[in-house]
């Protein structure tokens, strides 16, 4: 099984969109796509500088537009689709979108209100996130613990990524659990905690409108690392996860479980790979960076439904 996955904010580079713009139709799609997202997605793309496009309500938009788009670039050149999807954090909706759950312009406007309710929750309190890398588990745990501090991503290969006060972060960085390297993310708040409780409530109301269909392909949740089955339960556990840990550990463990061959990152691509070059030893991935990565991507896919 060949599947697809979706990266989260922090992946995203000024001027990373442009070479994406190049395919017919692509700026007319991302016009669209603006429209329902309620940000200037081409300007974000092309030509916004690095602070302004780590604006929350700027990044998650933008990340999830150029996943669709670099998706429909694939698909359309493979002529077949991956079998399977997930995504990490804010990927989750592009993921959602890519398997049927979600209509793309419905896609494009709950990520929209959810980039700018995070970004409101973000300002109660400062707050931010800072990743963990190495060490054991289990005492980077304990560590969290003790500075009253959450561990708001499991991403496998040894990575987690800690998140609250800046106070308790600083504390963090200058008494790392021993065996560690302690990175301050260039995030605005404590994600996937109970400081975005509000964000939840409000994007919740919001898709509570929306139509859900059952997935088209396998879709894995953030939530356990489970596969979803319905579009209901999907959209459900989308919203819930804003306040809850991202467990890709446990995506990554089901991908195994479940004989995945390949792994294909769409734009902005690079994260996700690495973490399964890690965990997932021997698994052939792609990362999709530029449309100059397509070609590798298709032969990937292609092979695989041969």
């Amino acid at each position: 099984m060949i599947i697809a996955v979706f990266p989260g904010q922090g992946s995203q580079t000024p001027g990373f969109l442009a070479p994406w713009l190049e395919f017919e139709g692509a700026r007319e799609r991302l016009a669209e796509y603006s429209e329902q997202a309620q940000v200037d997605l081409v300007a974000a793309g092309t030509t916004w500088d690095a602070d302004r496009i780590r604006d929350t309500k700027v990044a998650q938009p933008l990340i999830v537009a150029a996943s669709l788009l670099s998706y429909t670039a694939l698909v359309e050149r493979a002529g077949v689709a991956p079998q399977g999807v997930a995504g990490h954090s804010v990927g989750e909706l592009a993921a959602l979108a890519a398997a049927g759950v979600l209509a793309e312009p419905d896609a494009l406007r709950l990520v929209g209100i959810r980039g700018r309710a995070m970004a409101d929750a973000a300002t109660a309190v400062q707050t931010g996130m800072s990743a963990v890398l190495g060490g054991d588990e289990q005492t980077v745990l304990d560590t969290l613990d003790r500075l009253t501090l959450t561990p708001a991503n499991f991403n496998g290969g040894g990575q987690i990524v800690a998140a609250g006060a800046l106070g308790d972060l600083a504390e963090l960085a200058a008494t790392p659990p021993r065996g560690t390297r302690v990175i301050p993310l260039q995030v605005a708040g404590a994600f996937h905690t109970g400081y975005m409780a509000p964000a939840v409530d409000t994007l919740r109301t919001a898709a509570a409108a929306v139509e859900a269909s059952d997935p088209s392909l396998t879709l894995w949740t953030n939530n356990d690392g489970s596969i979803v089955p319905t579009g209901r339960a999907a959209v459900d556990l989308m919203v819930a996860q804003i306040a809850s840990p991202v467990r890709w550990d446990r995506c990554m463990a089901s991908f195994a479980e479940h004989d995945v061959t390949g792994i294909i990152e769409l734009a902005p691509a690079g994260t996700l790979v690495g973490l399964a070059k890690r965990a997932l030893r021997g698994v052939p991935s792609v990362a999709v960076k530029t449309p100059d990565d397509l070609q590798a991507a298709t032969e990937l896919l292609t092979g695989d439904a041969e």
